[in-house]
């Protein structure tokens, strides 16, 4: 039998963190102040350069940490 740790690919943590990120903007938004949808805005930013160019801050950060990609492109 094998045994195999199963490990998330870049694109799930980058989907988990873009989630979290965008739920927390809103809750700090509601709370605090609005200002912090301009987080959103980043994060919706960040996900567009990442279906664009296969890239963003957040993916090179972690592509450096040894997560490994799930598509080939």
């Amino acid at each position: 039998m094998k045994t195999e740790t199963s490990k998330w690919p870049l694109e799930r943590v980058l989907f988990a963190m873009a989630g979290t990120m965008g739920l927390l903007s809103a809750l700090l938004a509601a709370v605090v102040s609005p200002w912090f949808l301009l987080l959103t805005a980043f994060v919706g930013l960040n996900q567009w350069l990442y279906v664009m160019f296969g890239a963003c801050p957040a993916s090179l950060v972690l592509k450096r940490f040894g997560v490994a990609t799930q598509c080939g492109w």
